[in-house]
């Protein structure tokens, strides 16, 4: 039943539908070649001449057609030949493509080569791989540059993915609500699995697939012991199949008290005979309905899950013990290193380290150590976590948030590029200068074959799926930074905003320096110079810089900034919380000196007084108000440069993302505001000349209250 939809699914992919410019196709639109280009890109509506029938190369032509058919018009018919050559789509072990010698080993399992060459007299772009999946990437790729608008006359270009397991992490949940979702219900309709599987997962798997990304965890990390029960095995089982051409492997987050929630043990003891057998049955199990199983994600003994520390073990006993219940199979363990507890008197930002590190070497071959990009929650801005470079006899896997929870949902237009390759140049320089994040991640700089890069989903069931149309911007990047952690992402939002909206470059310039700058301007408007924390309680939903009290300090904000008559910051340097130690010695020798700190990361690591000294010459005080003001210009900068490309745009996206821009300014101010009126109460100082009060009173932003804000827990 599950092979009759995927069929059908495929009968639907191979004409394009005729939709609305709503955002549903995302930045595969494949619209016609405008007039003046079209003589260049005419000839590419040739035959396309696949090697073999597989799942996959069925897809990868499927997807081909769709494309050239939208943009240059239908391909001709490989049978009856035709003078514009043809495209010879195949794999190392396709006889058509064998007989080529094409230098395809170099290139692994999901890499691929395009080449314009003579073929039996015939003009041909070949599209080639060592398997299936990568011609379907390549086939992307080739669309991508016609969709980009560059040449595709004579190429010879390879490429290979740096990183292995790149995947998307949802938060969601059983009953279709996703934990900090902010574009709608959950994708994966449970209840209606396994017998119907919505069409929309074969879109799903297509955008994921045009930006390699080969791996999806179904379900929330705050997991349900009920996903890994018979009758949830086979709905993920039927989502497997449909994604398994595209290259997809389905992984589930696993609920380290499922031993005792669905097996009738008393225990979870990872080192109980009964507990491992649990484990190695419930992997067998998996691995029967589907073959190609990824593994499990876990998230132990943080913010309240169970895990192996409840009964006296480690995180290796933990994750050990799972990897040898998948191991047999081809399956992997990635274990998340977020972990902190209230018990723990430290500082927060040094838990993740100090119960990690001290395990480097002992993690199973099979098991990835999965990083947040900062030591605290994905805030506007973290320096790089103390545990890329700390582990190098360990696997590390990157986890970046693609949701923005902290960054003013899906109506706040940040594009995430800027965060993510901040983090990924960042130098480790645990083996001299060079020893970026990035060559942690994908495995360069200690020889690491099983590496990872996850990426929490923003998708949702809205039309447009990311909850906005430049929602979907982060969605891209982290895909194609997944590909390759080293690629600009300022060339990566180029793409996306030819291939999304247009070509013409009276778009796409201004369109792009606004995007690039948007992730500065929401740090300013909401935490600038090194502040974090600073959201509104339990729904992480606009400014609360006064919260404090409850079961935790470090839930609230006051525990972050520590604001007092004295100053304000956290010193983590060797006079306060020392967790500058915790990286290598010149970078925590820079982060602890006022004379080398960048001030971006000033008050992460010092508290200071209210008339330090910026480097600006402003006073700590008047540099804090000034960039949050600079924040709030910065958006009505966005909110003018968008209302002038309304000739570029269709009427109904240009209004969308005009409407989320005005909500973005509002709340910009608010978040200066606020901060501002709160953060008064300690410095005592006047506002710096030129700069507005705030609008409200205190007492007005602190009790403001929002129970119903997207993705909060009822």
């Amino acid at each position: 039943m599950r092979l009759r939809a995927f069929a059908a699914a495929l009968l639907l992919l191979a004409a394009p539908a005729a939709r609305a410019e709503d955002g549903y196709d995302l930045w595969l639109r494949y619209k016609p070649v405008e007039a003046s280009a079209k003589g260049a890109y005419a000839a590419r509506a040739a035959a396309i001449a696949p090697a073999s029938d597989t799942p996959t190369m069925k897809v990868a032509r499927a997807e081909l057609e769709r494309g050239l058919t939208g943009l240059v018009g239908k391909p001709a018919s490989a049978a009856a030949g035709t003078r514009d050559g043809v495209i010879l789509l195949g794999a190392a072990s396709d006889p058509a493509v064998a007989k080529l010698n094409l230098p395809l080993k170099s290139l692994g399992e999901d890499g691929y080569l395009i080449r314009t060459l003579p073929v039996n007299g015939k003009a041909t772009t070949v599209i080639a791989a060592n398997r299936d999946i990568g011609v379907l990437y390549g086939v992307f790729r080739y669309l991508e540059l016609i969709q980009t608008r560059q040449p595709v006359a004579s190429l010879d270009l390879a490429s290979a993915p740096k990183v292995k397991l790149r995947m998307l992490n949802h938060w969601d949940n059983l009953n279709r609500t996703v934990e900090r979702g902010y574009s709608g219900q959950s994708i994966f309709d449970w209840w209606k699995l396994p017998d119907h599987v919505d069409p929309r997962m074969v879109d799903y798997a297509r955008a994921n697939a045009s930006l390699g990304i080969n791996g999806a965890v179904l379900n929330n990390v705050n997991a349900k012991a009920d996903s890994l029960t018979a009758p949830f095995i086979d709905k993920a089982a039927a989502l497997a199949d449909t994604f398994r051409p595209y290259g997809i492997k389905v992984y589930l987050s696993a609920r380290f008290s499922a031993p005792i929630e669905i097996g009738g043990l008393k225990t979870a003891d990872p080192l109980d005979p009964a507990v491992r057998a649990f484990w190695k049955a419930k992997a067998d199990e998996i691995y029967k309905e589907i073959p190609d199983f990824g593994g499990f994600l876990v998230k132990a003994n943080s913010e309240g899950q169970p895990g192996p520390q409840d009964y006296g073990r480690t995180h290796v006993d933990g994750a050990n013990m799972l990897a040898q219940a998948v191991g047999p199979h081809g399956g992997v363990v990635i274990w998340r290193a977020f972990v902190y507890s209230h018990e723990q008197p430290d500082d927060r930002a040094k838990q993740g380290y100090t119960e990690f590190k001290a395990f480097d070497g002992q993690f199973a071959d099979n098991v990835v150590i999965q990083v947040k990009n900062g030591a605290i929650d994905f805030q506007p801005r973290e320096p790089f976590h103390p545990l890329f470079g700390a582990m190098p006899k360990s696997n590390i896997g990157m986890e970046f948030q693609i949701t923005k929870e902290y960054l003013g949902f899906a109506t706040h237009l940040v594009y995430l590029g800027p965060l993510f390759e901040e983090t990924l140049k960042a130098d480790t320089m645990v083996k001299g200068k060079g020893s970026t994040v990035a060559k942690v991640v994908d495995g360069q700089l200690d020889g690491r074959k099983l590496t990872v890069m996850a990426g929490v989903a923003n998708i949702g069931s809205d039309r447009n799926w990311s909850g906005s149309q430049f929602d979907q911007a982060n969605w891209y990047v982290f895909g194609r930074l997944a590909w390759d952690p080293e690629a600009d992402t300022r060339a990566i939002a180029r793409d996306w905003a030819k291939m999304t909206f247009t070509n013409d470059e009276r778009f796409v310039k201004p369109a792009v320096d606004m995007m690039m700058g948007s992730r500065e301007a929401a740090v300013d408007y909401m935490t600038p110079l090194g502040l974090h924390h600073q959201m509104g309680e339990g729904h992480h939903y606009g400014p609360g810089p006064w919260v404090s009290g409850g079961p935790r300090a470090d839930w609230t904000s006051v525990y972050y900034a520590k604001a007092g008559p004295d100053g304000i910051g956290f010193d983590r340097t060797p006079t306060g919380s020392d967790a500058t130690s915790q990286y290598a010695p010149p970078v925590g020798a820079c982060f602890a000196d006022l004379k080398c700190v960048d001030e971006k990361d000033l008050l992460w690591f010092h508290h200071l007084p209210w008339d330090y000294r910026l480097n600006s010459g402003d006073t700590l005080w008047d540099g804090m108000v000034k960039h949050y003001s600079r924040g709030v210009s910065y958006v009505d900068g966005m909110n003018r440069t968008w209302a002038s490309l309304a000739p570029y745009v269709d009427a109904p996206r240009h209004a969308e993302v005009a409407d989320f821009l005005k909500i973005q300014r509002n709340e910009a101010q608010w978040w200066r505001d606020a901060s501002i009126a709160w953060f008064q109460t300690f410095s005592k100082r006047p506002l710096p000349a030129g700069e507005k009060p705030p609008e409200k009173s205190l007492e007005y932003y602190q009790g403001l209250k929002f129970r119903f804000a997207p993705g909060n827990g009822l």
